[in-house]
Formats: C-alpha cells, structure tokens, sequence
C-alpha cells in the first residue's frame, strides 16, 4: 500500500472530509475522491462512510488509521534521525601529504567527495607538505598522509596505501645497464627532486641516507613535468611510483628501473587525530579514502 494512502486516510479522519483535506494534501477535491475510490477497490472494502456531511472510519478504516499513523511517524522519526545525522556531516577538511606524489591521486578523490558530500569542504594544505604530523598537532590540518607511522598516542593511523618507487632514467643513461639501481650507483648520479629537504625525500631518507650514499649532484624541481623532461634530456635521473605519472605523457626514451635488488617498497598512512574520531564529516572522509585506496 503506497504512502499516499494512508495520509490520505489520516488527514481526511482528522479533518472531518474530504472537503476540509485539500489544502493539506495541496490536491483537490476532485482528485481526492479519486484516489479514495482508487484505494478501495483496491482494498474491496470501504475506508470511510460519509453521514450528513462527516465522513467517519469503518471498522476496516480504524485499523488502517492506526497502521497509517504508525508508518508515518516512524518514517518521520527516521528522517529526523537522518537530519540530525547529516548535520554533523558539515565541516572543513585541511589535508595534507608528505609526498608530493602522493598530490596526483587526491584531486579525483577531493571532486568525488565534493559530488557525495556537499556540505564537507576539503581544502589541500601545501604549506604543510614538510611537517604534516606537527601540523595535525597543532591543529592547522586535520587529515595527513604519511609514509611512516607516527608515535604520538593521540593519532590515529590507518595504513591506506602501498607502491614502488622506481629510478625513472633515459635509455642512454649508463645505469639504463643496471639490472636494477644499487644504492653506490647514485653517488655518481644527478638526482632531481621535487624539493628539499632531503628528509621528505623517499629515496633518500628510505635508500640512500640508510646506505650512507649521497648523489654527486642533487636538483630541486616543483613541477613533474620540467622534471620529467630534464630526465628525458638525459641530464639527471628521478625517482617516482609509476601511478604518480599516469596522467603525464611519457617520452618514449624513458625507462623505469628497480630501486635496489628486491625494489623500494613503501606504505602510506592516513593519520588524523583521535579526538576527532566523534566528529561525522572526519568520519566520512575515512571512510571513503579506505574505499579509495586501501590495500585490502
């Protein structure tokens, strides 16, 4: 039995007619009468009886009344419930990344989010890019991606993310011989970087600073594609994962080498903290960068 029916039955009972219903049912009488008719064939039974201008319940109709009246309140304590949920799903996002890389996959994630959550405003943070975990700390963002997991107990941490990063090369380059890049072959190399410092740097704080090697030449380039076509020039080698570059049209004298024997593995956390775990619209962000990109 569809919705309309039993406020149809609910509104013309309290009302006293069908007369008296129109306005609250923002139908006329006509059409009213209609679907009156319509319901009771359905039904094979009267709803109402109509006596000197009053229309009253049949038997048949009190129940539908009670039942109506059940329905409908519920249906109305459930959107209320739902109003009151989606009120806490109202706030702004300041997110950052460690990685610059990492900058390539947000935009399409931040534009989805946009479309299914409206009232939560992500903005990117670059300023923070070198010390997301101290401004998680000190409230100036909310929501950080991070390639190692911090210790302060009052973060959360969600692993969310796991990738390669390669030594992008030109197929002249002499390490283009290599079976895959050792460390020792960078002291001899010219590494281009997004920025400085080197902390930031994946493969220097994960492959080279642990093997104590230091590249005889080290360039600080912001943007990929001046750095892509340094290396397609042959004058310097960079280090990315490949999915970083999928939006990027590659020269064809690239090549992509392993990082060390067994390649250079890395795990992206989603850190945010734990005090605003109440909070909905955190919540939901969560919630969708896991389904977005978690390695399960």
């Amino acid at each position: 039995m569809e919705l309309k029916y039993f406020r149809l039955i609910k509104t013309i009972a309290d009302e006293g007619s069908i007369a008296n219903s129109t306005e609250k049912l923002f139908l006329t009488q006509s059409a009213l009468s209609h679907q009156l008719k319509e319901l009771e064939a359905q039904l094979k039974f009267k709803v109402f009886h109509r006596t000197r201008n009053k229309w009253e319940l049949t038997d048949e109709g009190q129940e539908l009344y009670k039942l109506g009246n059940t329905v409908l309140k519920t249906i109305d304590n459930g959107f209320e419930n739902i109003n009151a949920i989606r009120a806490g799903s109202v706030g702004t996002i300041k997110v950052s990344t460690e990685c610059y890389s990492f900058y390539q996959g947000l935009p399409g994630f931040i534009q989805k989010m946009g479309i299914l959550y409206p009232e939560i405003k992500v903005d990117l943070i670059l300023e923070a890019t070198h010390q997301p975990i101290s401004k998680i700390l000190s409230h100036e963002i909310d929501i950080a991606i991070v390639t190692s997991k911090p210790k302060e107990e009052v973060l959360s941490c969600i692993e969310v993310f796991q990738d390669e990063i390669f030594a992008i090369l030109h197929k002249e380059n002499p390490l283009n011989d290599m079976e895959f890049i050792e460390a020792s072959a960078f002291s001899n190399a010219h590494l281009i970087i997004h920025s400085f410092p080197l902390e930031t740097v994946s493969i220097y704080e994960y492959f080279l600073k642990p093997n104590h090697i230091t590249p005889l030449k080290i360039t600080a380039i912001p943007l990929t594609e001046v750095a892509l076509d340094m290396v397609a020039s042959n004058f310097g080698i960079m280090c990315m994962p490949k999915w970083a570059l999928k939006s990027f049209n590659l020269p064809k004298n690239l090549v992509f080498k392993h990082v060390g024997k067994h390649g250079l593995k890395r795990s992206h956390y989603l850190v945010f903290r734990k005090a605003d775990t109440s909070k909905k619209y955190i919540n939901d962000f969560v919630m969708n960068f896991e389904d977005r990109f978690s390695v399960s």
